[in-house]
């Protein structure tokens, strides 16, 4: 296969002597090298490597042969060592609630230990497993397209080529989530797998006319996982979601206990890549992946530079791993999450206070009678509803049949469980039986009297979810479960194929009547954006406003900003980045989201492709001046 090889060090050590020269002022606008020629070159899978730095700084480097605690308080690494980015010398200490980023090391030459291991896996990648044998996990399609990974790019100015930013969103950035995989492939992937990549815009700020430039900034998440693999030069671990497959996913599980035992690594540090979402509470922003703990990052309101503070265990109360989709309550300030696994207690649930201390004991919720793929959850005012769905953890598959350890259960009846929201126990859980219902995502939900009322897009394919989804159709639903008689209820509210929904975050666990929503064309490319009013439920399709990106062109989850200084739920606006296949170019759009055709009412044209990827978060100007470091 052949790989493209891309190196930045002159770019970015070019870009690094102007950032000193410049201080803390916004960057000047780009030359017109700065953008990608029109012609877009495409290409089968990317590996991405550095240049080795000259005479880099030996520096302590955490260990991986034994197990370390989560509260460490070792100084703060500038991470802006690894891509030539002048370091601060104002080093902070990190607060002992979070355990800092690793410290990478030089790169030296592979062990006994690990050359015995990376020989194992190239057998069982080439001849036991090849990914051409599984095209939907081959990384020659997989990572096609704007599929593909990218580069780091450090503050980078880029201009607003139509219209003007709104007031409402001055200041403030727009930071989306996904997987960039920073080696390539070395046998199957899938499009879940991949480092956590952020790629956050800063928007110039009030009293600048809203045309002064806006910043892009695209960092990878410094998680243990991405440092390990980065100073190996190559994958270490397999890809979850498609290397544990048959015997060959038993003999990679070998190969990992192996490196485990011979102290390649510790997985006490954490294994999961961070590369779902983001979450802002307590004054901290948080890159999100369900596998693992949560990491602190910090967006600087100044420049826009993206950094990793560390990973975040709450103090030591947090274990194992949280969702990628928490709730935060409007009103009360407080989060609330879960966690989920393939032992018993196959979900366990917890919440957070209003400055982001870990409140009260885990609940856990033994009444799940099998593991799950419960990647998202919703709350009311009072209650916690969690989908128990046909997507199941099935290990002894792979053991015994040949199968992955993830997959569908057609024979099993899909739930709902509902818990009192401060809940201590799982004695008033209740479970009501949903047949066919299977809501990866969950839009929001409200109380409506004895009534809880979920609306949540149905994977109608679900079959297909994981493996296929190009194949997938999502339609959005409502549910209304009656507590006190038990009856359960569906409405469809469009025959649209929407997913990655999105409301005005001050409706969350309220009653609400807008939703805007991801059209899949296929999933997971988003080909444009759709608004519903739900108040149309049962009475004819609920999509009342609709903005095709173009026939080339593709986006992602819509976010909603709302303008604070209107009061209708709809006063604000839908922020997506943008790709067009065609062009190679990337923008930023903002769509007002009450006109009737989502009107774009503001571009910014991007220095960088942006590769399409999970979900975002607006974090306003206000937001970022109170990060806590």
């Amino acid at each position: 296969m052949d790989v493209l090889l891309i190196s930045s060090s002159s770019s970015v050590s070019a870009t690094s002597r102007r950032l000193r020269m410049l201080g803390p002022s916004r960057l000047p606008p780009p030359t017109s090298s700065s953008f990608p020629p029109r012609s877009f070159l495409r290409i089968s899978a990317v590996r991405i490597e550095e240049k080795p730095r000259a005479a880099e700084p030996k520096t302590k480097t955490a260990p991986t042969s034994t197990a370390t605690t989560t509260t460490t308080t070792t100084p703060y690494q500038d991470n802006k060592q690894d891509s030539g980015i002048s370091q601060r010398t104002n080093h902070r200490s990190i607060p002992p609630r979070l355990q800092p980023a690793p410290v990478s090391r030089v790169r030296a030459a592979p062990s006994p230990q690990a050359t015995f291991c990376n020989a194992l896996d190239e057998l069982i990648n080439n001849f036991i497993d090849p990914p051409v044998l599984r095209p939907s996990v081959d990384p020659r399609h997989v990572l096609s397209n704007n599929f593909a990974p990218v580069d780091e790019l450090p503050p980078t100015s880029c201009p607003v080529v139509r219209g003007a930013i709104p007031r409402c969103l001055a200041g403030g950035a727009y930071i989306r989530n996904g997987p960039n995989p920073q080696h390539l492939p070395r046998g199957p992937h899938h499009l879940f797998d991949g480092d956590g990549m952020l790629h956050s815009l800063l928007l110039p700020p009030a009293g600048s006319d809203g045309m002064a430039p806006a910043i892009l900034c695209s960092r990878y998440v410094r998680t243990y996982r991405y440092l390990l693999e980065r100073d190996a030069g190559a994958p270490i671990l397999p890809s979850i979601f498609s290397a544990f497959h048959g015997a060959a996913g038993m003999a990679r599980g070998a190969v990992s206990a192996v490196r485990v035992l011979t102290g390649q690594m510790n997985p006490a540090e954490g294994v999961g890549l961070a590369n779902t979402s983001l979450a802002f509470f307590g004054g901290r922003l948080y890159a999100l992946g369900e596998s693992d703990l949560p990491y602190a990052v910090r967006v600087s309101s100044d420049d826009g530079d993206v950094a990793t503070l560390g990973r975040c265990d709450f103090e030591g109360r947090l274990f194992m791993g949280m969702t990628a989709h928490p709730k935060k309550d409007p009103v009360t300030g407080e989060l609330f999450a879960f966690r989920y696994g393939p032992v018993p207690p196959f979900l366990t649930y917890f919440w957070f206070d209003s400055d982001g201390n870990k409140s009260g004991d885990d609940v856990p919720i033994f009444s799940m009678r099998q593991p799950s793929f419960l990647h998202d959850f919703a709350i009311t005012e009072r209650y916690a509803i969690f989908p128990d769905l046909q997507i199941v953890m099935k290990p002894m598959d792979m053991v015994l049949g040949g199968g992955a350890p993830v997959g569908s259960d057609n024979g099993k009846v899909p739930r709902i469980g509902v818990l009192p929201r401060y809940a201590t126990s799982e004695a008033e859980m209740r479970w009501f039986e949903v047949p066919g219902f299977n809501p990866v995502h969950a839009l929001n939900a409200w109380e409506d009297g004895d009534e809880l009322v979920l609306v949540a897009p149905n994977v109608l394919s679900v079959e297909h979810a994981l493996d296929r989804m190009e194949l997938v159709h999502s339609c959005l639903e409502m549910v209304r479960i009656d507590l006190r008689s038990g009856a359960v209820s569906r409405t469809p509210m469009s025959a649209a194929n929407i997913d990655f929904g999105v409301i005005n975050p001050r409706y969350m666990g309220r009653k609400n009547r807008y939703a805007y929503l991801g059209v899949g064309d296929p999933m997971p490319k988003i080909s444009g954006v759709v608004k519903l009013d739900l108040t149309l439920a049962g009475k004819s399709d609920c999509v009342v406003a609709r903005r095709d990106f173009g026939s080339t062109c593709f986006g992602g989850e819509p976010f909603f900003v709302a303008d604070g200084e209107r009061e209708g739920e709809d006063e604000g606006y839908v922020v997506s980045y943008v790709h067009d296949e065609g062009s190679g170019e990337s923008r930023f759009v903002v769509m007002d989201a009450r006109s009737p055709d989502l009107d774009i009412v503001a571009e910014v044209l991007l220095p960088h492709r942006v590769p399409y990827g999970f979900h975002g978060l607006f974090v306003s100007q206000a937001e970022l001046r109170s990060q806590r470091p």
